[in-house]
């Protein structure tokens, strides 16, 4: 059967529609929120009129588009190329339905932040890069289909549109980002709105401009440019006036630092050429270097044979070198019959020191009572303390945990082992369901993890994880909510968990829950897995 409505099959509900038609050189699509009656759930379903051939090309890139496994892009449940002509079917294609606010709405209340505007943006661009990867263009990019996902990411509904092409989609990003930080949209009338940070501002231009020497090269790059820290004390620059971006702004400041600390610089000294005394030189500036010149009655090696001897053995400077040459049979006598006495003397005193020493501790042993305590070592009291190490502090104690999984599609990740990852035994674990095809969760989400309650507000160094499935990586974040989304939960650490490992903060924090998060897994029976042993939360002394 199929509905009366948009001539898909009777499985789609249509609810309510979307947007304005859009229309294209093969015919109109029109969108549709519909409920799924078989899998009871809300999708979103766009209808090509015409179906058959003239579809085709629209299908072909929305079956790309399925093969694609990224939040920031809704996921392609369904496509259909259907008959054509009046009596036919139509195309369709049916796509999750992403929950949350659109960028549109957000923005009428004003602008975002900096930083938020960053995190989006760059989440966005990300999934766009994904899709130029294998060659699709996304098209479509605007704040109505741009949505804000509750859990903090961020998806983009009508995956892919009808036409579009790579630079259009890096100049829509542009477009976006603008409109993020000004709270404007491009072609708006008015003085050029004011950007606050002149690297975001030099993007947004790079990303927009139509000139092959000066535009952005791929949405990856505008990606890694937005993962950036921001810097401090940015000038805010005009739209249309930045000069360039933050690393050639970096670039001149490091070559003004180089030229005044050149001409501040002392210059070095410049050696007398007969005056052989000590030299003090300035903090930075090289030693002189010896002229190498020998006078005419000395050679190279007599000046060796002047520094070996005669120095170490305490004769002035300007002794006659023929005199120093007429002894020297001497003073290899004395060597000859010096060292080995030096030699035998040693020897005499190794053997006292272990006659005297080694030995009587022998003889205390074999004098003791069987059974009795050894005696105590003739120590101050003071060496006493100082010798003895400090006790390690107790592991925080941990008073529940729960499963963090925000990207799941509602199967538990085996809720009821969370207690045997903190109850110390290291036999028994908390792991994750097994994926397969891929390390990174069979490229369904990001992770998954735990959250763990300290019981109340204490300051935290870091954690030490133990794993039965060594190589697996991890995230250890810090929040002050048990049910908050990941991006609420700051990352204090991370790495990768061979056996046992230590996760240590760079500066301690105050918190009462602990999230372990993991990133990654590694190979285990028919996919990948991981497990988290033990956790111990090490407290801040």
């Amino acid at each position: 059967m199929t509905s009366t409505i948009t001539g898909l099959p009777d499985r789609y509900r249509p609810l309510d529609e979307l947007g304005p038609v859009e229309r294209t050189q093969t015919g109109v699509i029109h969108s549709w929120r519909a409920k799924d009656r078989v899998l009871n759930r809300d999708v979103a379903v766009r209808v090509h009129v015409p179906g058959g051939p003239p579809a085709r090309a629209w299908i072909a890139r929305a079956l790309t588009a399925g093969g694609l496994a990224t939040p920031a892009l809704a996921m392609v449940y369904d496509a259909s190329e259907g008959t054509g002509g009046q009596a036919g079917s139509p195309a369709y294609v049916v796509n999750e339905w992403i929950d949350g606010q659109t960028l549109a709405d957000r923005l009428a209340s004003g602008p975002m932040g900096e930083r938020e505007a960053r995190t989006v943006l760059r989440r966005l661009a990300e999934g766009v890069a994904e899709a130029h990867r294998v060659g699709l263009a996304v098209g479509g990019l605007g704040p109505e289909t741009v949505v804000l996902r509750p859990n903090g990411l961020v998806g983009l509904r009508a995956v892919p549109a009808a036409t579009g092409s790579v630079q259009e989609d890096i100049s829509a990003l542009g477009a976006l980002l603008e409109f993020c930080l000004t709270g404007r949209q491009a072609g708006t009338s008015g003085a050029p709105p004011v950007i606050g940070a002149p690297d975001l501002a030099a993007l947004v231009r790079r990303a927009r401009s139509t000139e092959p020497g000066s535009r952005l090269a791929s949405a990856a790059a505008m990606a890694a440019l937005l993962a950036e820290r921001p810097r401090a004390g940015a000038r805010p620059v005009r739209g249309g006036d930045e000069s360039d971006s933050g690393w050639l702004g970096r670039l001149r400041e490091h070559r003004e630092t180089e030229r005044v600390a050149g001409a501040h610089r002392a210059p070095a000294p410049v050696p007398e050429e007969d005056d052989d005394r000590p030299q003090r030189v300035s903090a930075g500036v090289l030693p002189p270097v010896p002229s190498g010149r020998w006078t005419d009655e000395e050679s190279p090696h007599d000046d060796l044979v002047h520094d070996d001897l005669l120095h170490d053995d305490g004769a002035p400077d300007d002794e006659d070198p023929a005199e120093d040459r007429a002894g020297s049979p001497t003073r290899r006598r004395l060597l000859v019959v010096g060292l080995p006495l030096l030699a035998l003397l040693l020897v005499i005193a190794l053997a006292y020191w272990v006659g005297t020493s080694v030995l009587s501790v022998a003889d205390e042993e074999v004098d003791r009572v069987p059974g009795a305590a050894p005696p105590a070592p003739s120590t101050s009291p003071a060496a006493e303390t100082a010798a003895a190490p400090a006790p390690d502090a107790a592991p925080a104690a941990i008073t529940g945990g729960t499963v963090l999984d925000p990207f799941g599609d509602g199967e538990p990740e085996n809720v009821d082992d969370v207690p045997a990852s903190f109850d110390g035994d290291p036999a028994t674990a908390w792991s994750t369901l097994t994926y397969r095809g891929s390390a990174d969760f069979g490229n369904l989400k990001p992770g998954v993890g735990v959250v763990y309650d300290l019981g109340s507000a204490q300051p935290v160094a870091g954690v030490t994880l133990t794993t039965s499935t060594p190589g697996i990586t991890v995230e250890v974040r810090t929040g002050d909510s048990p049910d908050g989304d990941l991006e609420s939960y700051a990352v204090a650490a991370g790495g990768t968990v061979e056996g046992t490992g230590e996760l240590a903060f760079e500066e301690p924090v105050t918190t009462q829950y602990v999230v372990v998060w993991v990133t990654g897994l590694v190979p285990a029976d028919d996919g990948f897995q991981g497990s988290l042993a033990e956790v111990a939360v090490t407290p801040a002394t």
